[in-house]
C-alpha cells in the first residue's frame, strides 16, 4: 500500500529547502508527499531575501483538508515562522495519533531569522510535548534547553531537557560541532524514551566538505518522516534519513553560486 506523509513548512524559491525539499525526498523514498504551506520565502544560494507568513487558519485549514480526505502516515514540520502559526497547528494536530517529526526551523544556512522570538515558547509548549521526534541542530537545542553545549556532556544533557518536554525521542544534529569538543562531536545524537528509561545512540557522520550543502536539515527530518511513514523504527528510520542525507551531500552537482542543493533525487 502506498504510504503517505505530510509536510507542514514553508516554501523555498531556490528549491532545496522547505516543501520543495520534503516533496522530492518523500518521491525519491516512494512515499506520496502532501503539503500546508506556512510561509512563501524569496530565496535562492546566496540567502534567504524575505518572506511572508501565510493565515494560521490558511495553514490549519490545509491540513484539515490533507488529513480528512488522503490521510497521513507520518507527518513533519519545519519553518513555521509565528506562534500563531505554531498555535494553529499544534491545535490541528493534538487530537491526533500521528507520528510526528518536529525540525524546528530558526534560522536560514545565510543567518536569516525564520521564527520570531516571541513563538520559542510556543514550540515548547505546544508542540514538543506531542512530537515523536524532534531534530534541532546545536543551535536550535541551545535555544530550547536554555543550556549552553560548549562540549559532548552539555549535549546529552540538553537533549534530554528537549526529552522532558514530552516528545518520545530526540536527535540534536552534530552539523555545527566542533573537533575539540570529542571524537562523537560531528555525530548526530538520538536519545529514546523507552517507558521509565532512556537510551542513547550515536548516528555517525562522515564529514563532507562541499558548498552544496543547502536543505541538509529539511532533508534529513523528511527522510526520517518518510522512512516511519514506511513502518520503521525510531532508530532504524533514523539510521537510514542519515545514510541518505550522507549519499545526498555526496551526488550533489552545483547550482547557483552560494550554498547549492543536496541531491534529493539520488535514490531514483
Amino acid at each position: 500500500m502506498l504510504k503517505k506523509a505530510l509536510s507542514i513548512a514553508g516554501s523555498d524559491s531556490g528549491g532545496g529547502a522547505g516543501i520543495q525539499a520534503d516533496l522530492k525526498t518523500f518521491t525519491s523514498l516512494k512515499v506520496f508527499g502532501t503539503t500546508a504551506i506556512t510561509a512563501v520565502t524569496v530565496q535562492n544560494t546566496l540567502g534567504v531575501k524575505g518572506y511572508e507568513l501565510m493565515p494560521p487558519k490558511l495553514v490549519s485549514d490545509q491540513i484539515e483538508a490533507v488529513l480528512e480526505d488522503i490521510g497521513a502516515d507520518a507527518v513533519k514540520s519545519g519553518m513555521l515562522g509565528s506562534a500563531d502559526i505554531i498555535a494553529a497547528v499544534a491545535q490541528t494536530l493534538r487530537h491526533r495519533r500521528l507520528l510526528y517529526v518536529l525540525d524546528p526551523v530558526m534560522i536560514a544556512k545565510g543567518g536569516a531569522k525564520l521564527l520570531a522570538d516571541d513563538a520559542i515558547e510556543n514550540l515548547k509548549k505546544l508542540l514538543i510535548p506531542i512530537a515523536t521526534v524532534v531534530t534541532p541542530n546545536i543551535p536550535e537545542a541551545k535555544e530550547i534547553s536554555g543550556l549552553e553545549i560548549s562540549c559532548e556532556e552539555a549535549r546529552q544533557k540538553a537533549a534530554r531537557k528537549i526529552l522532558s518536554l514530552g516528545p518520545r525521542a530526540v536527535i540534536i544534529k552534530g552539523g555545527h560541532g566542533k573537533a575539540e569538543q570529542g571524537p562523537k562531536a560531528f555525530d548526530d545524537l538520538l536519545v529514546i524514551k523507552e517507558g521509565d528509561t532512556e537510551k542513547e545512540y550515536y548516528l555517525p557522520t562522515e564529514r563532507i566538505e562541499t558548498r552544496c550543502d543547502h536543505g541538509t536539515g529539511c532533508t534529513f527530518s523528511a527522510a526520517l518522516t518518510a522512512f516511519l511513514a514506511k513502518g520503521e523504527d525510531i532508530l532504524s528510520a533514523a539510521q537510514k534519513a542519515k545514510d541518505y542525507l550522507t549519499k545526498a551531500l555526496k551526488s550533489a552537482e552545483p547550482t547557483g553560486s552560494g550554498h547549492c542543493s543536496v541531491d534529493h533525487m539520488h535514490a531514483l
